[in-house]
């Protein structure tokens, strides 16, 4: 019973420090994945969700800190009572998260592991409610205490484990996530990744008298009735399936993979943090005609004008879809250097590079 229980509390609290180190490495993207919970709950089930919305980044920052505060304090079985409820609390909550959108599929990736680790609604849930059997054997199985020198180690160690992930959350907000595990990230090739990566690989189903028939290639007797077509390598699929931009006169998508090409990303221009654009405005004057300069946002044409005009970008632009834009960069405003449709660099605003820099990335 006893290793049954340490080989539950260091496979529970792992997981919760795994977890909550992936979103501490990208607290926007958990925002992002917040919000957009809490904007599906204020149409389906009540109202007042919709408030939580502008509080969707210090929620996530406080759930990411937590989940790595508290998978330290299980393992060391620091505070143990506490640490159980609390890690109940969250489980639960997060079970009815992700029942929620596997009943609905309203939301069709949790974000419980951020961009590093994509499961479906069915798995998120099944994993929680896993966890919340897991962890409720912990809980109604506890043992003795901990001795007085263990306790004032798990002091240390825990206050040290909130003080580092807090500052680390605050770290990424402030610039970017310390590990991109998304496609557009620097080194890949746009084009290449709107691509599958491998041949398709199809199974179809087929019926004949009641009974059910699967073939590799298209069956060519007709007695046979087409059932299902089984995609049996998904993960050959693109890993970009929704990049484009476009403007008032069309696509241009293709046109953004020719040469070298910096981007200033601005997908909500009334959210976006003005006073950078001074820095910004002061590159695109050092880089001159070397490299050609655009704008890429999802707000209305109008809307961005009046903003230019503002702040004195003077620069052409273009629309793309404001999730694809957020997951290019978790900045806004936030630069993408693409050279032939290479990403070779990405900055937040707070971290504008000089022109050299970005000149010798293209060279």
């Amino acid at each position: 019973m006893k290793l049954a229980l340490t080989l539950v509390r260091f496979f529970v609290g792992g997981l919760f420090i795994f977890s909550g180190l992936i979103k501490v490495n990208d607290p926007v993207g958990t925002a992002i994945k917040m919000s957009e919970y809490f904007e599906i709950f204020s149409l389906e089930i009540a109202n007042f969700f919709h408030y939580f919305v502008p509080l969707a980044l210090p929620i996530s920052i406080f759930m990411v800190v937590l989940e790595v505060v508290l998978g330290i304090a299980l393992i060391l079985n620091y505070k143990q009572n506490w640490t159980l409820k609390a890690l109940l609390a969250i489980i639960v909550f997060f079970t009815f998260l992700t029942g929620w959108s596997a009943i609905t599929n309203s939301v069709t990736d949790c974000g419980c592991f951020g961009d590093a680790i994509k499961l479906t609604p069915w798995e998120s849930f099944i994993k929680d409610l896993v966890l919340v059997v897991m962890i409720l054997f912990l809980y109604l199985s506890q043992h003795d205490p901990q001795s007085e020198a263990a306790e004032k180690r798990g002091h240390f160690l825990v206050g040290g484990s909130l003080v580092l992930s807090l500052g680390l959350a605050i770290y990424a907000v402030a610039h970017l996530p310390f590990v991109d595990f998304r496609a557009y990230k620097v080194g890949n090739n746009i084009p290449t990744e709107m691509q599958p990566s491998a041949e398709y690989i199809y199974e179809y189903v087929m019926e004949k008298e009641g009974e059910e028939f699967k073939f590799e290639a298209y069956p060519t007797d007709p007695s046979f009735t087409f059932v299902a077509m089984n995609h049996l390598n998904p993960e050959a699929a693109p890993k970009i399936t929704d990049f484009g931009v476009w403007n008032d006169d069309g696509d241009f998508t293709s046109e953004v993979f020719v040469g070298n090409k910096l981007f200033v990303i601005l997908y909500d221009v009334s959210k976006s943090d003005k006073s950078s654009i001074v820095e910004i405005n002061n590159l695109i004057k050092a880089l001159g005609d070397h490299i050609e300069v655009y704008a890429l946002t999802a707000s209305d044409g109008s809307t961005f004008e009046t903003f230019q005009k503002e702040v004195g970008l003077d620069i052409p632009y273009y629309y793309t879809d404001a999730t694809v834009l957020k997951t290019i960069t978790r900045s806004n405003p936030g630069l993408w250097l693409l050279s032939n449709g290479t990403v070779k660099g990405k900055w937040h605003y707070n971290d504008v590079p000089n022109y050299s820099k970005v000149l010798d990335l293209v060279e």
